[in-house]
């Protein structure tokens, strides 16, 4: 039986991984490979390591892991169910894997419109995060794909980085007057003809081609259209959700579950790696706290049945 079985190999994981490894617990990391940043060319907003290759972020972790016996298994967790004594975690391929605790740190999936050449070109010049990527398009010209509040909020937020914003809904914006009225005070035009397709070379976008035969002139596009749970483990262990869907979790990462942490993207609004992995490592914390706390338990227990 391991200490800990987490799921997800990157920062909030990997970080948690860090931690209980050097409070010498026996710690397995299931990793799908499966990454919410696989497309991004840079990792930002992360001291000591802004604008690192996310890949080789990956690698330098693993390997600062390796003397502290953590194992790795690149597989899929398909199940995972409340045991006696912890959790037994089902793998793909039928393996039933038992532990004490379980860390939930598989992020979200974000929901990238189904526009052709959106998917061609993000990571490179189509975003979903300003703060992540809004520094590398600076002062260009910006559009927003998005409806409603969210798609008006995005449109604002960037106005940070570029004067040049417009917000295109490829469709009925959904917007109210008071957000039309506060868009045009910022200078942010709302286009709502439908979108046929981008265009561009390189990865680099050039413009945004409607319907009508008419284009937009621009270099960088953020999509505000929602995100889900890459993992759906934590619904089924009956794990309490926030009305934004994100697992609720305290001020060290643990769920409604008893010996169930969730870090990372899944359970937080500020969805940044460096505050994944900072969660990564209260989790840790949390979870050999927890375990030692049992410990003395047991050994009072012992003490007193003697």
């Amino acid at each position: 039986m391991y200490d800990a079985v987490i799921i997800g190999g990157g920062p909030a994981g990997l970080n948690a991984a860090l931690i209980l490894g050097r409070c010498r617990r026996s710690v397995l990391v299931c990793d799908s490979g499966d990454y919410r940043n696989a497309a991004s060319h840079g990792l930002h907003g992360f001291l000591t390591r802004d604008g690192c290759d996310p890949a080789e972020f990956l690698r330098i972790a693993r390997e600062q892991l390796q003397p502290y016996g953590v194992e790795f298994r690149h597989v899929f967790v398909a199940d995972a169910r409340r045991s006696d004594d912890g959790f037994e975690v089902i793998l793909r391929d039928g393996t039933s894997l038992s532990c004490r605790k379980l860390l939930i740190a598989t992020g979200v999936v974000d929901r990238i419109p189904e526009v052709e050449g959106m998917r061609e070109f993000y990571g490179r010049s189509v975003f979903h995060c300003p703060y992540c990527d809004g520094w590398e398009m600076r002062d260009q010209p910006l559009a927003v794909y998005g409806r409603g509040k969210n798609g008006a909020s995005l449109s604002l937020a960037l106005k940070t980085w570029s004067e040049d914003v417009i917000l295109c809904t490829d469709g009925p914006s959904g917007l109210k007057i008071g957000d039309l009225a506060q868009l045009s005070r910022f200078g942010v035009a709302v286009r709502e003809a439908r979108i046929t397709r981008l265009e561009g070379n390189g990865g680099v976008l050039e413009r945004i081609v409607f319907t009508s035969g008419d284009s937009l002139p621009r270099r960088g596009l953020f999509f505000s259209t929602g995100q889900e749970q890459r993992c759906q483990l934590a619904g089924r262990l009956g794990c309490h959700f926030t009305s934004k869907g994100t697992v609720r979790t305290n001020r060290l990462e643990g769920t409604s579950v008893p010996g169930l942490f969730v870090a990372g993207d899944a359970s937080r609004d500020v969805q940044l790696a460096i505050v994944a992995a900072a969660e990564g490592a209260k989790a840790g914390f949390a979870i050999n706290r927890a375990l030692e706390e049992e410990a003395v338990a047991r050994n009072q227990n012992v003490s007193f049945q003697t």
